[in-house]
C-alpha cells in the first residue's frame, strides 16, 4: 500500500474509532437500562452491533477499505435495541397520554420500525391514552364448552400457561368461535393474542355506544414493550381493567409473557396503537422490526 494511501487509511480509521467512542458513551449514557436488559438476556455484542450499522450508513465508509469493513457486517445487529434508543428519546418520563407532538413522534419511529402503518386515531375515534401500564388477564372460553384442560395446542403451551386460569366470564365479544369444529386459525389467535382496553373511557363511547362497539370488536392494534423493544400485534378481546386498579390495559397471558410485562410491582408500561389494516394482511402475534 503506498504510504500516502496508508496515512489516510490510518486517519481514517482513527476518525471511525472516535465516532465509535462517542457513540458507545452515548448509548450507554442514555440508554443503560436497555443494555443491562439485553446483556442479562442475549449473547450478541450490542454496542458492537450498534457500532457496526452507524459504520456502514456513515458517510466516509465509501472512502475505507472493503477489508476494513467487513468485520462490522459480520456483527449481528439487534433492532430492537434501536427501537428501544429511539422510544426513548421521545418519550416522557412518566407514564402518562402522550400529547401531540410526543404521538406524531412515536407513530413515526413504530411506521419506520415496523413498516406498518399505525394510528393513535383511526375513524375518528381514540382511545383514552396510548400509553400505560398492562396488567395480566387470563385466557377467555373461545367456544361453548372451552375450559382450562382443552384449551392449549400444545402440551408446552400447557406447562406454561395454564397456571393462569379461565377467566370467570367471557370476553366482551362473548365466544370467539361458534364451536371447536368450526374454530379457525384467526379466531384461535384472536383469544391466544388479545388485550383488554379502557373502551369505555373513549371520548363519545356513551353517546356512540353502538358504533363504537362495532369499531373496537376485534380491533387489531400494535403493542410495544418500549423497554426491551418487542411487539405484538394483539385484538381487542375485552374491555378493562377498571380505572381503580391503576392499570390502562390487560393482556392475555401470551400477550404478557411475550412482552415480558408482569402484574405487581413488576408491571410496566406498554405503547398501544391501532394497525390501518383494512384488508386484514398483518397477522397476530409477536412482530419483530
Amino acid at each position: 500500500m503506498p504510504k500516502k494511501n496508508s496515512r489516510q487509511y490510518e486517519h481514517l480509521r482513527n476518525v471511525w474509532a472516535k465516532k465509535h467512542k462517542d457513540l458507545q458513551t452515548e448509548l450507554f449514557s442514555k440508554h443503560k437500562d436497555a443494555f443491562d436488559w439485553l446483556e442479562a438476556n442475549s449473547k450478541q455484542v450490542v454496542v458492537g452491533s450498534a457500532a457496526g450499522l452507524y459504520l456502514l450508513t456513515s458517510p466516509i465508509v465509501a472512502q475505507i477499505p472493503q477489508s476494513f469493513t467487513a468485520s462490522a457486517q459480520t456483527q449481528p445487529i439487534d433492532k430492537k435495541v434501536f427501537l428501544v434508543y429511539d422510544l426513548k428519546n421521545v418519550l416522557p418520563n412518566e407514564i402518562r397520554q402522550l400529547n401531540i407532538d410526543e404521538e406524531e413522534k412515536v407513530i413515526e419511529v413504530l411506521d419506520r420500525t415496523f413498516g406498518i402503518s399505525v394510528k393513535g386515531e383511526l375513524s375518528g375515534i381514540r382511545l383514552n391514552t396510548q400509553y400505560g401500564l398492562i396488567g395480566q388477564e387470563q385466557h377467555l372460553a373461545r367456544f361453548p364448552g372451552d375450559n382450562i384442560y382443552s384449551h392449549f395446542d400444545t402440551p408446552d403451551d400447557s406447562q406454561e400457561y395454564f397456571k393462569y386460569g379461565m377467566a370467570p366470564g367471557l370476553g366482551a365479544w362473548r365466544y370467539f368461535a361458534d364451536s371447536k369444529e368450526s374454530m379457525n386459525e384467526e379466531e384461535n389467535s384472536r383469544e391466544k393474542y388479545y388485550i383488554a382496553v379502557q373502551t369505555f373511557l373513549a371520548q363519545g363511547f356513551n353517546e356512540n355506544r353502538a358504533r363504537y362497539v362495532e369499531f373496537f370488536k376485534y380491533r387489531k392494534m400494535l403493542v410495544v414493550n418500549p423497554q426491551n423493544g418487542k411487539a405484538v400485534v394483539a385484538v381487542i378481546g375485552d374491555a378493562g381493567p377498571a380505572e381503580w386498579t391503576g392499570k390502562h390495559l390487560g393482556g392475555s397471558p401470551e400477550v404478557m409473557s411475550y412482552l415480558e410485562r408482569y402484574d405487581g410491582r413488576a408491571r410496566g408500561p406498554v405503547l398501544y396503537f391501532f394497525i390501518d389494516d383494512p384488508e386484514n394482511k398483518i397477522p397476530l402475534g409477536p412482530i419483530n422490526p
